[in-house]
């Protein structure tokens, strides 16, 4: 071999290792990626949920959770943190006031609706993410302003949100296989949404540094995803066989036997499922309270001297965690009391919310996040505890519709516990007394009755809780 030979063949074998190098870097740095993408389907596809399509509907809750975190990240922006105190109470007053009409649409006109086209449960999912890509631009327009033409898209998100939220309510039963019971299947679909949230949440504050209107084009993108993506959902989810209307009230049920057979209503189900909605609904208001109240408090009275920003942080982590924590402890827990669970977060709420207002004034920082951290672990797992309620008091053919009347409810109680937050004083003890007052009155309501059914075990079937 002559010279040129020889450095051509050590050139060729520099580019071989040069090569070799450059794909096991890439394969270094390729595991991380797909060692997490396999770690997070075996995650979803567990115990029989890839089989049964759950696995399918876990990731579209991720996909739905991170659209609607970018757009709260966009809206956030403009009607709270970008005008003065004052002028942020009345924006958010009128932001609320417009949130009330999807949920008071939600019971006697959605509900009805998703009820007459039971066979259209994925295109009705597929239409509320299109919906939701169709506002995002259209609000990208009118976002840096903070205009009044902003809220009518944003009650149009909300609207869109909500219906989803109650056809995803009654597609869980339709996949849910035989080895998890419906608060472990609930459990799951909340956490990928809480999981998805937390990832979108800094992407969406990343685009906002771009401009106040990239969070709504990043959600744009994630809700056409999430067009596509709830066809892929098995075909068992619209088959509504035998399907009719749930009332929260039903005047059969009064009339008696002479009246002819009961129709299905709420109350033809026995006491537990109304007692769980009273106490999920104190619950709802205590972090709907909470939320607005401590929003404006800590702008103007910041915990431990701390910047307001972080003090808000601080809370909105708290929160995030104890929502978590009763999301992954629906998934872990065995017993087959709902009820029992029901009223011991009532309890927990109560006792916690009552310490805070006592000693709000010397350890103010410790007890504004003992609250929220407390509020939103209570409110998951109670949220969780009446779902399995639902499923098992509820018969097949109004459960639908009960789902959409109990998911109405709950977020009105949202909005009035938020209002009460608006237009409270910002003064802390008095703000955490209020939050007890809430709790205290649904435990008055609702905890006798839960307790008097846990002890005659309810209705339990054995693939509930």
């Amino acid at each position: 071999m002559g010279h040129y030979g020889r450095v051509a063949a050590v050139r060729a074998s520099r580019e071989s290792k040069a090569r070799r190098a450059g794909r096991s870097a890439g394969r270094a740095l390729h595991r991380p990626f797909t060692g997490a993408a396999r770690g997070l389907r075996r995650a979803t596809h567990a115990h029989g949920a890839g089989e049964s399509g759950l696995a399918k509907l876990i990731e579209l809750h991720a996909v739905n959770s991170a659209g609607d975190m970018m757009i709260t990240v966009a809206l956030a922006s403009t009607v709270f943190f970008s005008v003065p105190t004052h002028e942020a109470r009345g924006r958010v007053a009128l932001y609320l006031a417009v949130t009330m009409a999807p949920f008071a649409l939600l019971a006697p006109v959605i509900g009805p609706l998703l009820d007459r086209v039971p066979h259209g449960r994925r295109a009705a999912m597929a239409g509320s993410m299109l919906a939701r890509a169709v506002l995002a631009v259209m609000m990208s327009g009118a976002v840096a302003g903070g205009g009044l033409e902003l809220y009518p898209a944003a009650l149009g998100v909300l609207v869109s949100s909500k219906a989803y939220g109650v056809v995803r309510s009654a597609v869980v039963p339709r996949l849910l296989p035989p080895r998890i019971s419906l608060v472990k299947a609930n459990s799951r679909v909340t956490l990928s949404g809480l999981l998805a949230t937390g990832v979108a949440a800094p992407i969406g504050a990343g685009l906002e540094l771009i401009g106040p209107s990239w969070p709504l084009y990043g959600a744009f993108a994630v809700f056409v995803g999430g067009t596509f993506l709830s066809f892929s959902l098995p075909h068992k989810v619209d088959s509504g066989k035998g399907e009719t209307r749930a009332r929260l009230a039903s005047r059969d049920a009064a009339a008696g036997p002479l009246r002819g057979p009961r129709k299905p209503g709420l109350r033809t189900v026995g006491p537990s499922v109304l007692h769980g909605l009273q106490a999920n609904a104190a619950l709802r208001s205590l972090s709907g309270f909470l939320t607005f109240f401590l929003a404006f408090l800590l702008r103007v009275h910041p915990l431990g001297g701390l910047d307001p920003a972080v003090s808000l942080g601080l809370v909105a982590v708290a929160a995030g965690a104890g929502n978590a924590l009763g999301t992954a402890l629906g998934a872990w827990l065995k017993a087959r009391a709902p009820e029992a669970i029901i009223a011991a977060m009532l309890g927990l709420a109560l006792g916690v919310t009552v310490v805070a207002a006592l000693f709000y004034a010397v350890l103010a920082i410790v007890v504004v996040t003992a609250a929220a951290a407390t509020a939103g672990l209570c409110q998951a797992l109670a949220k969780l505890s009446l779902d399995a309620m639902i499923q098992r008091d509820v018969p097949e053919a109004v459960r639908t519709s009960a789902f959409a009347r109990s998911e109405t409810a709950l977020q009105m109680s949202w909005v009035v516990g938020g209002a009460i937050g608006i237009s409270l004083p910002l003064f802390g003890i008095l703000g955490m007394a209020v939050a007890a007052g809430l709790v205290g009155l649904g435990a008055a309501l609702a905890v006798r009755g839960l307790l008097g059914a846990a002890r005659r075990g309810g209705r339990a079937a054995p693939r509930v809780v």
